[in-house]
């Protein structure tokens, strides 16, 4: 089996946050000004994913009271109803996949990417402890959630990059959800699933409760980084995204709403009991499941405009074959607050 790094502590957390960790209001907000005061309701939407984790937690301890008297956090299930609700404005404060902020930004839907808020949660898991490598895969099938979306666009560049093919060297299914690929996977119907947290920890702990070995056999920001050549095996796939419309009317809350969750980045990783529990129910996990899966989750709260270089080599990959992936090309300066 690969030996894959170890939790990382809450020091760990406080420096991955950089200076997000200290409330700032240059570029995020506005200097020299009395703060607003709070909004009277404020919903964040997040996937059911790591990331929504923190947003869970933040709510639940009143991490955000000093940015709205009511906090509520909802999942949405798919890329599909999260895209609607941006572009309709029923989703005002959402983490995103990077890519799908940056297409939206460049298709003058009035998307901005506030911060980074995880450096890659994506795994492959399998029912065979030696499927290692992608050319373990040759002839075994997997299965992708989430069709044109980053799982699917990340795991395709990877295949190209060694020289495999979807169709000639493996079988690939695309799922509609996450789970819905570790349910295939514990039934017999696949060799493997390429997920995200917690998706890959609930895998393999119901597993073991049906009696089944599966196994995390990849950490696919590894294999980004040696495709890609980066020192750091980085993969910054979500964060927080604010309509234009949002940031216009509220410009002061958004240095507010990134700074707390900045904390609460640090107390899910200090305390990952507690932040399951609060997060369990939103994303109809057990909480013992969600607790496991947050060392693995590569939890991070970093702003835009200092993740902007990672962010920038991940989009260029990704979209090497196709640009339409991100819009037609890199979204500008604008795009990052």
């Amino acid at each position: 089996m690969p030996k894959f790094p170890a939790p990382i502590s809450r020091r760990d957390a406080l420096r991955f946050c950089g200076s997000a960790a200290i409330p700032s209001f240059g570029p995020l907000g506005w200097a020299g000004k009395a703060l607003a005061a709070p909004l009277p309701q404020l919903t964040l939407w997040g996937p059911p994913a790591g990331p929504s984790i923190t947003l869970a937690h933040a709510v639940a301890a009143r991490m955000l009271r000093d940015v709205a008297d009511k906090v509520e956090f909802k999942a949405w299930r798919n890329p599909d109803e999260m895209r609607a609700g941006l572009t309709s404005g029923t989703m005002q404060v959402v983490i995103v996949p990077t890519q799908v902020a940056a297409n939206l930004f460049n298709r003058g839907l009035g998307v901005r990417l506030v911060n980074v808020m995880t450096d890659g949660l994506l795994y492959i898991v399998a029912n065979d402890p030696a499927l290692t490598t992608m050319a373990s895969l040759r002839g075994r099938k997997i299965a992708v959630p989430f069709r044109n979306d980053t799982p699917e666009f990340v795991f395709r560049r990877i295949l190209k990059a060694k020289g495999m093919a979807a169709g000639n060297d493996l079988t690939v299914e695309t799922t509609g959800t996450p789970i819905e690929a570790i349910q295939l996977l514990l039934a017999g119907r696949l060799d493997a699933a390429l997920v995200p947290e917690p998706a890959a920890t609930a895998a393999i702990v119901r597993g073991k409760v049906a009696g089944k070995s599966i196994a995390r056999v990849m950490d696919v920001q590894k294999l980004w980084s040696e495709i890609t050549g980066q020192d750091r095996a980085t993969l910054p796939q979500a964060g927080l995204a604010v309509t234009t419309a949002f940031r216009d009317r509220h410009p002061d809350l958004i240095a507010r709403i990134h700074a707390r969750l900045a904390e609460a980045t640090a107390a899910v990783v200090a305390t990952p009991a507690a932040a399951a529990n609060h997060a369990a129910a939103a994303l109809e996990l057990p909480w013992p499941i969600i607790e496991q899966s947050i060392a693995w989750s590569n939890l991070v709260c970093r702003r835009a405009t200092e993740a902007r270089p990672a962010l920038e080599a991940m989009f260029a990959v990704i979209a090497e074959a196709d640009a339409s992936i991100l819009g037609g090309k890199l979204p500008g300066t604008e795009f990052y607050m």
